[in-house]
């Protein structure tokens, strides 16, 4: 039994808040390396960013937003402040995908998009998530981790074959493939638990 096992503090593999928190900050060293990277290592950053911020919407769309929204008092008005939020970054995000990682504005378009993602990210972390964690049992919370890992294992992780680069990968659509397979995963799961 590991130590978090016998202390019963949340880890990432068992707790839906531990887990989107340390997504939390992969996202944040997905950004630096892509605004730090150049060439065909900046694509390949990008689209592992941009399969990461797919899979954890979806998740949170799915598991999360729906549980918060009666889990807690005033859920409903805490889940459709970061549902804005999150419409804000999609739209910076569908710009993005658009230009090339060479493109002048690329980056600045990056951190614009960087910027949304860490606010809304501190937003949830402060008002949705600690309260999750306070109104929801360990067994629910370990129910909603297992779906985002579902999500996860089933987005794609590779360029789909016959696609030479990450920029011509990207206008295959990832983001909405990665989000139905990530979707299905999770409502797969769901339904298998109590909710």
């Amino acid at each position: 039994m590991d130590e978090h096992a016998r202390t019963g503090d949340p880890v990432a593999g068992d707790d839906v808040v531990a887990l989107l928190m340390r997504q939390h900050g992969e996202i944040h060293t997905l950004f630096d390396e892509v605004r730090a990277a150049e060439g065909e290592a900046r694509a390949e950053a990008f689209r592992r960013l941009v399969r990461l911020l797919a899979v954890h919407e979806t998740a949170e769309e799915e598991v999360v937003h729906p549980h918060a929204r009666t889990a807690f008092d005033g859920g409903g008005e805490v889940v459709d402040d970061r549902l804005a939020e999150e419409k804000a970054a999609k739209e910076k995000l569908t710009a993005l995908e658009d230009m090339d990682v060479s493109d002048p504005a690329f980056v600045p378009a990056l951190l614009s998009l960087r910027n949304a993602v860490l606010v809304h990210a501190r937003a949830e972390e402060r008002y949705e998530f600690a309260l999750l964690r306070r109104t929801t049992s360990p067994a629910r919370l370990a129910l909603m981790a297992k779906a985002v890992r579902a999500a996860e294992a089933t987005a794609p992780t590779h360029p789909h074959p016959g696609v030479e680069s990450a920029a011509a990968n990207l206008a295959v659509g990832p983001v909405a493939a990665v989000m139905d397979r990530a979707r299905d995963a999770i409502r797969r799961t769901m339904g298998g638990g109590d909710g």
